[in-house]
C-alpha cells in the first residue's frame, strides 16, 4: 500500500468537503484579552477572538499568573512523574481538596485533562463493575463516547436530554442489574442544559449511579461556581461530577470529585490516571488561586451574562440565526460546511475576527455554524463589529435571516 498516497486522498477529500481543520497562529495577549497577535499572511497583527474557552478570562488574571509564577520558582518546571512515582506534589493535594469542597464531596481526583479524566473514569467504571449497563445521552462528548466504548460495557443511547426515554429504557432492565447514567450540564454545540433533577429522580427510582460532566459550566454557574448542580441544589444527589480546570478556570487539567471510595477506586485502577505523568506544579498552584477567586467573587460570572445577553439582542436585531439557549454558548447556524469555512476565512482576513467553523463529527452534517463565546471583556464596540462584519457577509451570500 501507497501510505502516503492514502494519506493525503483522505486529506483532499475533507478539503474538498470544506471539513479540513486550519489552526490560527495565535499569540494571546494577558492584560488585552480578548485581543490576540495573529501571526499569518501579511505578517503579525491584531485579532478579537470570539471563541475562547477560557470564558472568564482567568488565564491572566494577577492571582493566578502570580500563584503559577510563585510555584513555578519554588517547585521548579514539571511534576517529576506520575503520581505514583514522585510526581505527587502538594499543590496537587490542595487542588484535590479545593475540588472535592466546591462540589461538596469528600474527595477529588485530578487529571491532565477533562477528556482523560472523562475516558479514563467512565472506561474503568463499566469495566470495573460487574455486569454495569451504561445509559449515555446521544450528544454526549466525544471523551465520555470514548470511554464506555473502551470499556466494552453494554450501553444504551437515550435521546438528548429526554427523561421518558431514559426511564424507559431503564425500567425495561433486569432490576438487579447495575446502571450507570452519563450525561453533560451544558452542552457545548447547542448550548442546552440538562434537565438535572429529572435525571437523578429517575436514577434514585432504578437504583443508578449518576455521572455529570460539568466542564462547560464550573466557574460559571451556581452561587460559588460549582456548576448548574450547585445552581440548581443538587450537588449531593451525584454520583460522581466530573469538570475541568482549562475553560472557566483559565488553565489546564481535568477532575472528578465524588465518595472517597469511588474516587479511590479510580485512583487505584484506571490506567489513564495510573499511567499518565502529573500536572506541572505551577498549573495545580494556578487552578487553586481561580477557583478561590471564582468561589467568592461573581463580578465575572455577571459580566460574561451580560455580554452575551448584549451580543444575542444585537444578533437578533441584525436577524442572524443563531440557537435560542439558556446558556452562555452562542452558536451562529449556517449550515453548510463550505459555507461556515468560508464565513470564518472572511472573518479573520477581512474583518481581523476569529471565530472558527463548527462542522462534522463535532455536529451533524447540515448543522455547521459559528461557536461564540462573549467574554466579560468584550467590548460594545467588538459586539457592533462582529455582528456588522455578519451581517455584511450574509447580505452579500444571500444567507437566510432568522425571522
Amino acid at each position: 500500500m501507497d501510505f502516503e498516497t492514502f494519506f493525503r486522498r483522505e486529506l483532499d477529500g475533507l478539503r474538498g468537503e470544506g471539513r479540513y481543520r486550519v489552526f490560527a497562529d495565535l499569540e494571546r495577549q494577558a492584560g488585552r484579552f480578548p485581543i490576540a497577535t495573529y501571526h499569518g499572511e501579511g505578517g503579525p497583527r491584531d485579532v478579537t477572538v470570539w471563541c475562547s474557552n477560557d470564558y472568564l478570562g482567568m488565564g491572566q488574571h494577577p492571582k493566578v499568573l502570580a500563584a503559577m509564577h510563585q510555584a513555578l520558582d519554588g517547585s521548579g518546571a514539571g511534576a517529576g512523574g506520575t503520581r505514583n512515582i514522585a510526581g505527587t506534589n502538594h499543590y496537587h493535594v490542595l487542588l484535590e481538596r479545593e475540588l472535592a469542597a466546591l462540589h461538596g464531596k469528600e474527595a477529588a481526583l485530578i487529571f491532565n485533562s477533562g477528556y482523560m479524566a472523562n475516558w479514563a473514569s467512565l472506561s474503568t467504571l463499566a469495566a470495573q463493575i460487574p455486569g454495569c449497563i451504561v445509559l449515555t445521552d446521544a450528544l454526549n462528548h466525544a471523551s465520555m463516547i470514548e470511554g464506555i466504548r473502551h470499556s466494552r460495557a453494554e450501553k444504551q443511547v437515550f435521546a438528548h436530554n429526554d427523561a421518558g426515554d431514559l426511564r424507559r429504557r431503564l425500567a425495561g432492565l433486569d432490576p438487579a442489574r447495575p446502571k450507570l447514567i452519563a450525561f453533560e450540564s451544558v452542552y457545548s454545540m447547542d448550548g442546552d442544559i440538562a434537565p438535572i433533577r429529572e435525571f437523578c429522580d429517575i436514577a434514585d427510582e432504578f437504583g443508578a449511579l449518576t455521572y455529570l460532566d460539568e466542564v462547560h459550566a464550573v466557574g460559571l454557574y451556581g452561587p460559588h461556581g460549582g456548576g448548574i448542580a450547585e445552581r440548581e441544589g443538587l450537588s449531593g444527589r451525584l454520583s460522581l461530577i466530573q469538570g475541568t480546570l482549562a475553560k472557566a478556570y483559565g488553565v489546564i487539567g481535568g477532575y472528578i470529585t465524588g465518595s472517597a471510595a469511588l474516587c479511590d477506586f479510580i485512583r487505584s485502577f484506571a490506567s489513564g490516571f495510573i499511567f499518565s505523568s502529573s500536572l506541572p506544579p505551577a498549573v495545580a498552584a494556578g487552578a487553586i488561586a481561580a477557583i478561590r477567586h471564582l468561589k467568592e467573587s461573581s463580578v465575572e460570572r455577571q459580566q460574561q451574562q451580560e455580554r452575551v445577553a448584549a451580543l444575542r439582542a444585537k444578533l437578533d436585531l441584525a436577524g442572524i440565526p443563531h440557537l435560542n439557549n439558556p446558556s452562555h454558548i452562542v452558536p451562529v447556524m449556517v449550515g453548510e460546511a463550505k459555507a461556515c469555512k468560508a464565513i470564518s476565512d472572511e472573518l479573520l482576513s477581512r474583518f481581523d475576527i476569529y471565530v472558527q467553523p463548527i462542522n462534522y463529527p463535532t455536529v451533524p452534517r447540515g448543522t455547521e455554524r459559528l461557536r461564540i463565546t462573549p467574554l466579560p471583556f468584550h467590548s460594545d464596540a467588538d459586539i457592533d463589529a462582529l455582528v456588522a462584519a455578519l451581517s455584511a457577509i450574509w447580505a452579500r451570500d444571500g444567507l437566510k435571516r432568522a425571522a
